[in-house]
């Protein structure tokens, strides 16, 4: 999925390392990390006491745009937890 501008402006906010925050009233251990000199970045997240779980890459091409690639879930799934979650 290409990435819309508010997505792609919330992922750039999140910081790169690992650290906690909070989505849908949970609390969350985030883990953002880059490659290719930061053409390419994953996130993942994991619901700390839940089942909850987040993860997906992000592309960013040479023509200027950026891909979002879920890892088996839903890119609606990803997006609300973009858009939602506070890190610490």
């Amino acid at each position: 999925m290409t990435v819309r501008a508010d997505v792609l402006a919330k992922f750039d906010t999140l910081p790169l390392g690992a650290y906690g925050g909070n989505y849908a009233g949970r609390r969350w251990r985030i883990a953002k990390s880059q490659f290719s000199g930061g053409r390419s970045q994953k996130i993942e997240a994991e619901e700390l006491g839940g089942e909850g779980y987040i993860s997906a890459n992000l592309y960013r091409l040479a023509t200027g745009h950026a891909l979002l690639k879920p890892c088996e879930m839903s890119e609606e799934k990803v997006v609300a937890f973009i858009m939602g979650v506070a890190p610490d």
